[in-house]
C-alpha cells in the first residue's frame, strides 16, 4: 500500500445562477429589425398564437456570456467528475470516447425529427439496423428495438411483451406470476408488479444463487416468465443456468436475461444459446455511452422470432431488394409503444461507434480485462483488516464485480460504508456503489473496475480504502466528520425528509422564502397594531 496523494477540492461561495443576473445584461445583442422588415412581418410576438404566449416573461437571469461560463466552470470544479477514479459497481462506468461524442452530437443528428419521411432518414436508420445486427451477434436473438429509455424500461418492455404473448394465446388470465430472485436487479420485480403480475422471489442459498429445487417449487402453470441476472451483483455466475431455462420453458413460461452485468461475459456467452427468449443490454453502460444522473439512456431489448411480433413499434426494417430502410408501424400484434418515437438515437449512435471501434477482438479483450481486474482488486481488498466478501466460503473466481462488506470494521470501530463513502471523496476518488435494497450483506460496497481503469488507478482506489480503514482504528472521529476537503461538508440528513425545509425549483424556493419572511414579520406587525 502507498499513502494516497494529497487532494483538496476547489470551493467557491457560488450563488445559484438565478441569483447572478443583473437587469440589462446580455450574452448577445441582436440588431433591431430593419423598418421595412418590421413593417412587413410585424412584432415577433405576434407570430405566436395568443393561446401559447406567456402571461409573464420567463424568470431567467440576465447575464453576459463570460459570467455564465465562469459560473459553470466554478461548479465543475466543485464536483469530482467522471475523469476521476470511479469504480461504481453495477454501473460499468466507462470512459465515453470523444470521437463517439462528436459523432453523436453532430448537427445531422441534432436536426433529425422522428416524423420525417423515412426516405430522408436513411443514414440513421441504417445505423440503427446495423447495430441491431451487432447485438444479434452478441446475443443470438432475432430482433432488437431501442425504444426503452433505460435498463428498467427494457425490463418493463419484457413484461409488456409477456402480456402480449400470453394474451394472444388466451393464457394471460391464468399466467399471472413472474419469478425472479432476491439478487436480480430491483427493476425486474418492480416492472413485473407495474405490469400487473404477481412477483415470486427466490432467495439465495449457500452456493450464492437459488437452488433448482426452489425454482421447481416456484414454477407452475401460473408462471408467465422468469426474469434474472447472471452473474448477479456479487459476481457469482450460476452454472446451472441452462437447467433453469429448460425448466422455465418446460413450465410454459418465458425466460428473460437481464444483461446489466454483461461486461464480464460479453463475447463469452449468448443469451439465445442458453435458451433465453429475450434479453436486454444497457447501451449507456456496457456499450460506452454516458451514464449520468438518470439520462439520457437506452435499454436495448432483443427477443426471439417467436416474440418479435409483439415488440414495440415502429421497427426499423430493410428492403433487401432496394437496399432502403423504413419504419414498420404495420404490426398488428405489437404492444404499441413503451415511450415516444423510436429511442434515444444519440445513445444508439455512441454505442454503435464504440462497438465498431472495439470490434470482436476488442470486446473479447475488454471482457477478459474486466474479470482480471476484478479478481486483482479482490485479492488486495481482502488483505485490508475489516473487509470481507459475500459468500466467503466460495473459492471460485468472481466475474465483473464482487460484493464486499465492512461489517467487521464497523463492529471494531463504528465506521461503516456511509462514513467510508464520505471520507473517500477527500482523496479525489468517487465513493463506491453500496448495494441494491435489501442489503443481503451487512455494510456492503460493490466496486467494479471494468476494462478502462489502469492497474495504477485500481491501486490508488484500494489504497484510499486501506488508508480509511487505518484511520477508522486510529482516529474514527476524523472519518466520521468527513468530508473535510470537499466543496461541501457533511449535511444534516434529517432535513431531506422535511418538504418544508427544501425546494426543488427556484420558484418553490422564492415561495418558501416569502412564507418564511411573512412568518418572521408577523409578530412585528401584530405589535404595531
Amino acid at each position: 500500500m502507498t499513502k494516497p496523494r494529497e487532494y483538496r477540492q476547489a470551493r467557491w461561495n457560488e450563488p445559484v445562477v438565478m441569483e447572478l443576473g443583473v437587469p440589462g445584461r446580455r450574452g448577445a445583442v441582436f440588431p433591431a429589425a430593419e423598418p421595412d422588415v418590421a413593417a412587413t412581418v410585424g412584432a415577433a410576438e405576434s407570430l405566436i398564437p395568443a393561446a401559447m404566449r406567456r402571461r409573464t416573461p420567463p424568470a431567467l437571469p440576465e447575464m453576459t456570456e463570460p459570467d455564465v461560463l465562469r459560473h459553470y466552470l466554478h461548479l465543475s470544479q466543485e464536483v469530482l467528475g467522471m475523469m476521476n477514479i470511479s469504480l461504481f459497481g453495477t454501473c460499468t462506468m466507462k470512459y465515453n470516447p470523444r470521437l463517439s461524442e462528436q459523432i453523436a452530437l453532430r448537427p445531422q443528428m441534432a436536426e433529425l425529427h422522428p416524423y420525417q419521411d423515412p426516405r430522408t432518414l436513411q443514414g440513421i436508420l441504417e445505423i440503427v439496423h446495423e447495430f441491431d445486427l451487432i447485438l444479434r451477434q452478441l446475443s443470438g436473438m432475432d430482433q432488437f428495438v431501442f425504444q426503452a429509455a433505460g435498463g428498467a424500461h427494457a425490463a418493463y418492455t419484457q413484461t409488456c411483451v409477456t402480456r402480449g404473448y400470453f394474451a394472444a394465446r388466451g393464457e394471460l388470465g391464468q399466467r399471472n406470476q413472474i419469478v425472479t430472485t432476491i439478487q436480480a436487479h430491483p427493476c425486474n420485480p418492480a416492472t413485473a408488479a407495474a405490469a400487473g403480475f404477481e412477483v415470486v422471489t427466490l432467495m439465495l442459498e449457500e452456493n450464492g444463487y437459488p437452488s433448482i429445487d426452489a425454482l421447481k417449487a416456484a414454477l407452475s402453470d401460473r408462471t408467465a416468465a422468469v426474469m434474472l441476472n447472471n452473474p448477479d451483483d456479487m459476481g457469482i455466475y450460476n452454472p446451472q443456468i441452462k437447467e433453469w431455462v429448460r425448466l422455465t420453458k418446460e413450465a410454459g413460461a418465458l425466460a428473460f436475461y437481464d444483461h446489466a452485468n454483461f461486461n464480464g461475459v460479453m463475447s463469452k456467452i449468448r443469451a439465445r444459446d442458453l435458451g433465453f427468449d429475450a434479453c436486454m443490454f444497457m447501451l449507456h453502460k456496457t456499450f460506452g455511452g454516458p451514464k449520468g444522473g438518470g439520462g439520457p439512456a437506452t435499454g436495448a431489448y432483443g427477443c426471439s422470432a417467436e416474440l418479435a411480433p409483439f415488440l414495440p413499434k415502429p421497427i426499423v426494417v430493410k428492403d433487401e431488394a432496394t437496399g432502403l430502410y423504413d419504419l414498420d408501424y404495420d404490426r398488428e400484434a405489437s404492444v404499441g409503444k413503451v415511450r415516444e418515437f423510436f429511442g434515444n438515437l444519440n445513445i444508439v449512435m455512441r454505442a454503435y461507434a464504440w462497438a465498431r471501434a472495439m470490434g470482436e477482438e476488442g470486446i473479447q479483450q475488454a471482457s477478459d480485462i474486466s474479470v482480471l481486474a476484478n479478481n486483482y482488486m479482490e485479492k488486495r481488498l481482502l488483505a485490508i483488516p475489516g473487509v470481507t466478501k459475500s459468500h466467503p466460503h466460495l473459492n471460485e473466481y468472481r466475474l465483473e464485480m464482487t460484493r464486499y462488506s465492512l461489517e467487521k470494521l464497523k463492529e471494531a470501530t463504528g465506521i461503516g460504508v456511509a462514513e467510508l463513502s464520505a471520507r473517500m471523496t477527500d482523496f479525489g476518488v468517487d465513493a463506491p456503489w453500496l448495494a441494491h435494497e435489501p442489503w443481503l450483506v451487512p455494510e456492503p460496497f460493490t466496486p467494479e473496475a471494468g476494462e478502462m481503469w489502469s492497474k495504477e488507478d485500481i491501486d490508488t482506489w484500494i489504497d484510499v480504502v486501506a488508508e480509511i480503514a487505518r484511520e477508522a482504528h486510529e482516529n474514527p472521529d476524523h472519518v466520521r466528520a468527513a468530508p473535510h476537503n470537499a466543496a461541501i461538508h457533511a449535511i444534516d440528513g434529517a432535513a431531506l425528509d422535511d418538504p418544508a425545509r427544501w425546494a426543488t425549483t427556484w420558484r418553490a424556493y422564492l415561495r418558501k422564502r416569502a412564507q418564511s419572511d411573512d412568518a418572521q414579520a408577523a409578530p412585528a406587525r401584530a405589535a404595531g397594531e
